[in-house]
């Protein structure tokens, strides 16, 4: 079974920038894509971004100014840069993952919270 843990959320000022991590365990998944998700107070979850296998990246239209995706195989890690965050950008943020070819994502993280104050 493969499991995903977050970690690096917290409370940030506007304006200022937070990485969050993503680590895989357990079974390999190969050819994978990894993907970042949140979900804000009273919200619904929404798609922040991707990486696929390749390392090709997909950002969500509300955050792609502003956040990157980033993997490093080697080392099973995932990484959301988020920079100049906003107090609109306060959510639980979970990684998830899923092979290339499938369109949902079966593997998910616990979630880590993200607060941003104005």
């Amino acid at each position: 079974q493969v499991q995903l843990q977050e970690s690096g959320g917290g409370l940030a000022q506007a304006g200022t920038s937070l990485i969050l991590s993503c680590s895989a365990s357990g079974r390999t998944l190969s050819p994978w894509t990894m993907g970042w998700f949140r979900q804000a107070p009273g919200q619904g979850r929404t798609f922040v971004g991707a990486v696929t296998s390749s390392g090709h990246t997909e950002i969500a239209d509300s955050v792609r100014d502003r956040f990157t995706i980033s993997r490093d195989n080697a080392k099973n890690m995932m990484y959301l840069q988020m920079n100049n965050l906003k107090p609109e950008d306060t959510a639980v943020y979970s990684c998830a993952a899923k092979l290339d070819h499938l369109n949902r994502y079966p593997w998910w993280g616990q979630g880590t919270q993200v607060t941003v104050s104005s």
